[in-house]
This record gives structure tokens, C-alpha cells and sequence, in this order.
């Protein structure tokens, strides 16, 4: 054996090697050649040579990258290039944020960015009257976090033809007064009223928003993801899917990445031609798209998240509705075991128990009519799942795809979600801990940019059911404790897990002939209080063995 290009081992302070396999082994060295992983564990002194690059872990923990299996990092990236709201907290600071960035941009024909949090406003609702008083005559159009909800000025409103006799749509709803006039919040389908009217993106800005996203991703140790929304012009900042292609083709793409494919709720079975061919034409460099996603519900905070019950109306009484689903479940289980017969993934959004049983009820569809195909199918979000179908996931090898950062106790889940879905249901949210002792596949992401795409902030949530000390302000007890998972099972998810529901498996592990795609922490977390995980930082990331991420820098 040849000297190794790059070698990873501790000096004086130490440090350890995080395997991600199965039986949770860690090591002490790491060897790379053309990029590919060529020892690992043993004395590797005699394969560092004049021209070897060699890393001290100095004490820190080095793991597979970090894989996130549901983000979307070209809006994430466009909202840091816009009027970004994302690192604020109360219906002042964003007034003021939008305030400034309107001045600073005076010829922009809207305002366009987002990222507020519902837990800043009354009921999770913000009026055009306050986005008036900071921009009377320029219409405004800002997405919420989750990207479920969007607040629009007055002038929005006005050039959207929205009244108190504009119907909702059937996907959605316009947040409206006591007197029926529309408030300034849109929900959900409704948004698409004020977004047909939007400008188009260039090209080149797309691109230049998920080379931003990219950098971001990179910087917390993430070297794949799967995009959970290409193909489509969702929301406000148009189709992800050119701006990969034109990356993947000229070398800028650094991570690896899956491109799930959007099934257009408005249309049936006759747009699987469309997208089997976008799967055909979307195979470059870094990039593919094999995988489909469907958005079964929305979200509990605005009750469009499908339930098995209906809400309950803050004081304990039920409410006339229990959510939307926007795919009617007989059409989910043919369209399911169609796609499924072509070798498509199948990524569900699914938030409320009755969303979760139409996935699970709809891969089993395709299961009895295709038998088991190894496409590795999941759910993202898990939010409320019904006890009776805990146990599907591993029954119907359906990953369990975790937003962990989401399991805690913060202003909106405390406000907006615990009194509307009731004690009982309260109890069923992300109940990671009972999938795992259930046997079900667990995998990783952080639907940034609803969230930060911190991987250490989101393990620190399923670890200790807390926030981590960098999120939510705040003294709050653990959230349902019981539904905690260990530090190696969260770290595993994060790698291992989504390596696997990205297809990806020469990645995800450590181990000889697997690619080198690495991440560098700061500290050992598993020699630290589990309290402290979340301060764990990245120094460096490595693709292929390439450095894309140095702290340092």
C-alpha cells in the first residue's frame, strides 16, 4: 500500500473515530486515498508520506458527514439573500428588519423574503396592518418558517383581488377578520393567489441561492441532502431542480444530493409520464432526482394538518374540523403503487396521525400489488402518530424520517399546537423513542429553512427532548422523555440512516472502500454532559476527501 493522501489521528489531546455501523464501533485513525476511505483503526504511521495531509483530531470526534434527508437549501439560501426574518423573534424586530431592508432596496417592485415564526403573533397570525405601517405602498410577500403561511400587506391583497368575498381555496385558507375582510395571512393553497403575481427568479440567482444554501450546509458538517421539493415552482422562489443541474454540470455542486420530484396535488395519475421523464433528465455530476415527494397534509398550527379527530378549540371542546388531505387517499395508493413499480422512492409529508396512516396505508398498497422492491420509502415530520401504527414502519419498511429539532417544548408548541390538539394526541408527538424500540428504520433531517440545519442542535432535541442552549429562549421541561433516543442512535440517523433512504450506500460509515465524506467535530460529545451536545461545533468537512468546510477560514 501507497501512502495515503490524507490521514486523520490524534496528537497529544486525542480524539476518536465515530463509525456509524452497526454496532456503534469507534477507532482512533483514519486513512484516505483518491478519495475513497483506505484504513481505518489501526497504526497507519507507515502510510503518511512527504505529500499526506494530516489532520489532528485534537481531542474532537470524527463522523460519517452528516446526511440531511429533507431540506431545501435553494430557498434557504435565497432567504439569506433576501429580507431574511430567520434569526429574530417578536413582531417588532421583524417590522423593523423589513423596514430597513425595504430602504435598502428601493427599486425591488415587492418585498420578498420570510422566515417569522408563528409564536411572534396572536394566534400565529399577522395582520397586513402592521406590515403596512413599514411598507404603505409596495406589496410584500413573506413566508412563515415552515413555509406553510405567508403575511402580505394591504397593497398584496389589492393587486391580488383578495375580498371578504374571495373564496378559499381547497388546499387552504385566507386568515380573515370578525367581519370576514382578509387579515393579512395566507394559508397554505391560498398563498398561490398573491404567488402567481410574483417576479421570476433568474437563473443565475438560483444558482447563486443554493451555492449560499451549499456553503451553509457545509458549515455544520452536512456533505449530502435530499431536496425535498424539485421539479415544481412551490412557493415564491421557483424550481429548484435548473439551478442543481446547472451545478452538478459545471463542478460548483460539492455535496451529494437527491432531488425529490413534486406530485402536483392539483393533477392525478397522468403527471407520472412528466416525472419519470424529469428523472431521465436530471442525472448530472452530483445530482439525481429518484425520488417522489407528496405533501399528504399541512401543518397542525394552522389545522390544515390531517387528523383522525377534529381540533380542539383551546379549552378542551372539539372544533368542526380535523385538516386537509390534499391527496385523496384512494388516488395516494394507486399513484404510490404506480411510482413504486417504476423504482421511485417515495417521500411522504405527513404531520397529523390520519396523514401518517394514508402514507403507511398507501405504501402497503403497493407492497401487496408489486411485492417488497427495496426503494426505501419514508415519512417525513411524524409529528402525531397513532399507536396502532407504530409498528407499520417496520412492518411495511417505511423509514421514520425525524425532524428531531422539532420534539421540544418552545412558544409555538406551548401556544399554538398543545391546547388545539388535546392531552391525549399531545402525548402521540414525535415518538421517536417507541419507533426505535419498534424496530423501525430511523433517518434525519432538518426541513431548513423552517429550522436550522444544525445536525448537533437537532440530536441534542432527541437526546434530551430539550432545545439545544444556541435555540428557543426559555425554561421548559423535557417533552414527553420517554420518546428520547441515545447520542449514538440520533448520530447514526443523521448518517447511516439518511445515507440509506438517499441510496447512497458507499457513504454514511467509516469503513475501508467507503467514500470519504467526513465531518470534524469540535469535541467528543458522547465525553461531554449530554446537556452540552448542542454546543458542538464543526471544524472542518471533507467530500471525497476535499476539504469544503474549514472553520479555521
Amino acid at each position: 500500500m501507497g501512502y495515503a493522501d490524507l490521514v486523520f489521528t490524534g496528537g497529544e489531546r486525542g480524539g476518536r473515530v465515530f463509525l456509524s455501523d452497526g454496532a456503534r464501533t469507534t477507532a482512533r485513525t483514519v486513512a484516505v486515498t483518491g478519495g475513497i476511505i483506505s484504513a481505518v483503526g489501526h497504526d497507519i504511521s507507515g502510510l503518511i508520506g512527504p505529500d499526506t495531509a494530516v489532520v489532528d483530531l485534537e481531542g474532537g470526534l470524527l463522523v460519517p458527514g452528516f446526511q440531511d434527508a429533507h431540506v431545501h437549501p435553494v430557498w434557504g439560501g435565497l432567504d439569506m439573500l433576501r429580507c431574511d426574518l430567520a434569526a429574530l423573534a417578536t413582531r417588532e424586530e421583524y417590522l423593523a428588519r423589513i423596514a430597513e431592508y425595504a430602504a435598502a432596496h428601493p427599486d425591488d417592485e415587492w418585498i420578498l423574503g420570510g422566515g417569522w415564526q408563528m409564536s411572534a403573533f396572536p394566534g400565529g397570525t399577522p395582520t397586513a396592518a402592521d406590515l403596512d405601517t413599514v411598507l404603505p405602498d409596495r406589496p410584500a410577500f413573506l413566508p412563515n418558517r415552515d413555509g406553510h403561511g405567508a403575511w402580505v400587506n394591504s397593497r398584496a391583497l389589492a393587486l391580488a383581488g383578495i375580498t371578504r368575498d374571495t373564496p378559499d381555496p381547497a388546499d387552504g385558507r385566507i386568515e380573515r377578520d370578525a367581519d370576514g375582510a382578509p387579515s393579512g395571512t395566507l394559508h397554505e393553497g391560498a398563498m398561490g393567489l398573491v404567488n402567481r403575481l410574483l417576479p421570476t427568479e433568474a437563473p443565475e440567482r438560483l444558482v447563486e441561492a443554493l451555492l449560499q444554501g451549499q456553503r451553509h450546509l457545509h458549515s455544520y458538517g452536512v456533505t449530502a441532502w435530499q431536496d425535498a421539493i424539485v421539479g415544481t415552482e412551490y412557493g415564491d422562489a421557483g424550481d429548484p431542480l435548473p439551478a442543481y443541474l446547472s451545478a452538478a454540470g459545471s463542478g460548483a455542486l460539492t455535496g451529494r444530493v437527491v432531488g425529490s420530484l413534486w406530485w402536483d396535488r392539483s393533477r392525478g395519475l397522468e403527471q407520472i409520464d412528466d416525472i419519470v421523464r424529469r428523472r431521465e433528465e436530471s442525472t448530472v455530476g452530483r445530482f439525481r432526482a429518484r425520488s417522489v415527494k407528496i405533501m399528504q397534509d399541512g401543518v397542525a398550527e394552522n389545522f390544515t394538518a390531517a387528523m383522525l379527530e377534529p381540533y380542539c378549540d383551546g379549552h378542551g371542546h372539539p372544533r368542526e374540523d380535523s385538516g386537509i388531505s390534499f391527496v385523496e387517499p384512494e388516488l395516494l395508493k394507486e399513484a404510490a403503487t404506480r411510482l413504486d413499480a417504476l423504482g421511485f422512492t417515495l417521500h411522504f409529508h405527513a404531520i397529523g396521525d390520519r396523514a401518517v396512516r394514508e402514507c403507511l396505508d398507501a405504501v402497503e398498497a403497493a407492497l401487496v400489488a408489486n411485492g417488497p422492491r427495496g426503494n426505501r420509502h419514508h415519512i417525513s415530520h411524524i409529528q402525531v402518530v397513532h399507536p396502532d401504527d407504530i409498528p407499520r414502519f417496520r412492518a411495511l419498511d417505511v423509514t421514520a424520517n425525524m425532524q428531531m429539532l422539532w420534539a421540544t417544548l418552545e412558544p409555538q408548541m406551548v401556544d399554538l399546537t398543545l391546547p388545539f390538539l388535546g392531552e391525549q394526541r399531545s402525548g402521540w408527538q414525535y415518538p421517536f423513542g417507541d419507533l426505535l424500540r419498534s424496530g423501525a428504520a430511523l433517518a434525519a433531517g432538518s426541513d431548513w429553512s423552517v429550522s436550522t440545519p444544525n445536525p448537533m442542535a437537532a440530536i441534542h432535541v432527541a437526546v434530551n427532548r430539550r432545545s439545544a442552549p444556541t435555540e428557543w429562549e426559555g425554561d421548559y421541561e423535557p417533552f414527553l422523555p420517554e420518546q428520547s433516543i441515545d447520542l449514538a442512535t440520533a448520530l447514526a440517523a443523521y448518517t447511516a440512516g439518511s445515507a440509506r433512504v438517499n441510496h447512497l450506500d458507499d457513504t454514511g460509515t467509516i469503513a475501508v472502500g467507503m467514500r470519504a465524506d467526513l465531518a470534524l467535530l469540535d469535541r467528543d460529545p458522547f465525553e461531554h454532559p449530554a446537556a452540552e451536545i448542542g454546543l458542538t461545533e464543526v471544524r472542518g468537512t471533507w467530500v471525497d476527501g476535499v476539504r469544503v468546510y474549514d472553520a479555521g477560514e
